[in-house]
């Protein structure tokens, strides 16, 4: 990878063309414009037939030049970077900075394409491609510009390991309040990155990143919990509170969060072995007071079915009116 940095000073990270895949689209370039040349120059043969020799020269001159020399530049400029082989292989030009070429760019590659590519047959660029650390010809010094890779093979490195099952829900309870951004982009690029480090180097950077993580959340970390199974639990839990905050939940540690309106129990951290917990009391629900209603005339009034005052068992009978 190769670091550009930006006018903006942002720093990019490219992966430059090496050789073997500019040389196949330079070739690929080179097959494309012969065609054309050779197709352009047969239609003039035959319609500068009656034209002088000299005539004729100045066409196949014009011709070369057109085709050769100013159709890759074209296709460049237009293309912002992208000729027809580079876009077979998969590269593009750019600016030292990261940003699109323009037509001067073009035109300085071009004109010194002539003298490092047709002209010596591509020795001078392979050369100098050779010895560059980015592999840049004449002509990309000179203008000012690399040429870079855009497909780039996709790997599982952005990819964050779940934490173990028994893990789950365990550290929920959890302040995470206090944990900087910065710690926790820390922690994602290890967990998404430590299969590829040495088990030692990795197993210290663990520990080292789950000291200050349980520092800044003001509980140590379980000794039976490897340090790496830990740092997947808390990013997990934090992805998951940040979720429900996203889609409208608010997140109360091991208690109710609401979600639309209605209140869901959240999962609860099982207590610890001897300790008491009390459970939550709820507020006794009110029922709403219903007004009383007159009795409309033909209706006969419901008689409460209660026992009486005076102490008899009531047996809902009615005597008739």
């Amino acid at each position: 990878m190769s670091e550009l940095v930006t006018g903006e000073a942002v720093a990019l990270e490219l992966r430059p063309a090496r050789l073997p895949s500019r040389a196949l689209a330079v070739l690929l370039d080179l097959a494309v414009a012969v065609a054309v040349y050779v197709a352009v120059t047969v239609a003039l043969v035959a319609s500068t037939a009656s034209l002088d020799m000299a005539a004729q020269t100045a066409l196949s001159i014009a011709a070369f030049v057109l085709v050769l020399v100013g159709g890759p530049i074209a296709v460049e400029t237009l293309s912002h970077g992208r000729s027809l082989g580079k876009m077979a292989c998969g590269l593009r030009v750019v600016r030292d900075d990261g940003g699109p070429i323009r037509f001067r760019h073009s035109l300085v590659r071009g004109l010194i394409g002539v003298i490092e590519i047709l002209m010596t047959f591509g020795v001078v660029a392979c050369i100098a491609s050779l010895v560059s650390a980015r592999g840049r010809r004449l002509g990309d010094v000179f203008a000012g510009t690399l040429v870079v890779r855009e497909r780039v093979p996709v790997s599982p490195a952005g990819f964050v390991p779940p934490p173990p099952p028994w893990l789950a829900g365990r550290f929920s309870g959890l302040d995470l309040s206090a944990v900087p951004d910065d710690l926790w982009l820390a922690v994602r690029q290890y967990l998404t990155r430590m299969g590829q480090l040495d088990p030692r180097v990795g197993w210290a950077m663990a520990e080292r990143l789950a000291v200050d993580v349980a520092a800044r959340t003001g509980a140590p970390r379980p000794q039976e919990v490897p340090p790496a199974a830990y740092l997947a639990a808390v990013m997990q839990e934090r992805q998951a509170r940040e979720a429900r905050r996203a889609f409208g939940g608010t997140y109360a540690a091991g208690g109710p969060y609401a979600v639309g309106g209605s209140a869901v129990e959240a999962p609860m951290t099982p207590p610890a072995p001897g300790s008491s917990v009390t459970p939550p009391v709820r507020p006794p629900e009110a029922r709403p007071a219903v007004p009383p209603t007159a009795p409309s005339r033909g209706v006969r009034p419901e008689v409460s079915r209660e026992a009486p005052s005076d102490g008899r068992t009531g047996t809902g009978f009615v005597p008739p009116a």
